[in-house]
């Protein structure tokens, strides 16, 4: 087996025969096969997606499965011009709006938590989501970030108030490492599950924007660039600059608990830069 890549839950290996197997650290079976049935659900896209096949217990009780191996280059490695690559990104969430997710989706956990219930909308189980993140992160977020306690109050209470004319299929991950291109057509998107929900599509393209060049010299005019084109398709803005600080609040300390770690200093600078 060679190593392919390795995250934050587990490592990913090429099997030599168009399967891939990926280990997970700390993740049993069980945890597992939410994300299984997920992703068997995913509708029909101008993309290939991954498909888990069988999934094992090893020597450890870890998580153990396979996967078809997904061809391409990643687009961050791939060459593209500044305009291939912003095409692709903006191509990828729009696919994702006419998609109608299934049960799987709400059933899946968001970073690791339950996030749907039948009582909440998705504006609901947000803003409860960045409740509880807030919680375990707040007295780094308190000491960095501008009237943090009045952010958070009026993030929440306009969350609560969202209501999405439809559900889609929400990815919660588009990165360039996650496109894996053939030329200028993406040709898969990898690695669901970290923040894969049924959402608001709207949610994806915030998140695409800034994630697009997160820590470069040109982020800010990427950034900016993307939230243009995702407004003239029709993503109100003011609900992506909502989003953007919902994912900044809930993932600030999700690899550092410390808060010591590029992340959480890109999260804060999200923060600190929200129109008022």
């Amino acid at each position: 087996m060679e190593l392919i890549g390795q995250g934050m839950e587990g490592a990913v290996y090429d099997l030599g025969d168009g399967r891939v197997r990926k280990i997970w650290f700390d993740r049993r079976p069980d945890d597992v096969r939410p994300l299984k049935e997920f992703l068997d659900e995913l509708p029909a896209l101008p993309f290939r997606t991954p498909r888990i096949r069988e999934i094992a217990a090893g020597a450890d009780g870890q998580a153990v499965h396979d996967e078809h191996l997904l061809t391409g280059t990643a687009l961050n490695e791939s060459g593209l011009t500044e305009s291939e690559a912003l095409d692709a990104f903006v191509a990828v969430v729009e696919a994702l709006g006419p998609t109608t997710p299934g049960p799987a989706s709400k059933a899946l956990p968001v970073l690791n938590q339950p996030f749907w219930r039948d009582d909440l909308s998705w504006g609901e189980a947000l803003a409860a989501l960045v409740r509880r993140r807030a919680a375990e992160s707040h007295r780094h977020l308190r000491r960095d970030v501008t009237d943090f306690d009045e952010l958070l109050e009026d993030l929440t209470t306009r969350l609560a108030t969202v209501e999405p004319g439809r559900l889609s299929v929400v990815h919660g991950d588009i990165c360039q490492p996650n496109l894996l291109m053939d030329g200028p057509r993406t040709a898969a998107v990898i690695d669901w599950g970290f923040y894969s929900t049924a959402g608001d599509n709207t949610f994806d393209a915030a998140l695409a924007a800034g994630f697009f060049d997160m820590y470069g010299p040109d982020a800010q005019r990427l950034d900016n660039l993307l939230l243009d084109r995702f407004e003239a398709l029709g993503h109100d803005r003011r609900r992506m600059y909502l989003y953007r600080a919902a994912y900044a609040i809930t993932t600030a300390t999700i690899y550092d608990a410390d808060a010591g770690d590029g992340h959480y200093r890109w999260c804060v600078g999200n923060l600190n830069r929200l129109p008022s």
